[in-house]
């Protein structure tokens, strides 16, 4: 039964990383593809973890990926915050592209 579970997991952190990648490869402009980006890095990368953690046996190596992912969840957004920053101070046209139409 936890090898299920776990392969439930396993597998929606895979399939989220596909559409993460679709997201990526489709959205035209650089924030759209940041969004779809970081969505596929936090929540592909935590199934997949918690997934592997239900597959652990030893308590020392669970500890060490929820570490991965505590990590990861820290520091993805503020690295996605940053980039959108850059982008939003040196486009040009970025008021052209948030205005109304």
């Amino acid at each position: 039964m936890r090898e299920i579970i776990a392969a439930i997991f396993i597998i929606m952190g895979i399939i989220v990383f596909l559409l993460s990648m679709f997201g990526v490869f489709r959205f035209k402009y650089v924030l759209n593809r940041i969004h779809a980006a970081a969505l596929g890095d936090t929540l592909g990368l935590g199934s997949i973890v918690v997934g592997l953690m239900i597959l652990g046996t030893d308590f020392f190596a669970g500890a060490k990926l929820f570490l991965i992912i505590l990590f990861f969840w820290l520091s993805g957004p503020i690295a996605t915050h940053s980039i959108a920053k850059v982008e939003i101070l040196t486009n040009k046209n970025y008021e052209e592209r948030v205005r109304d139409k």
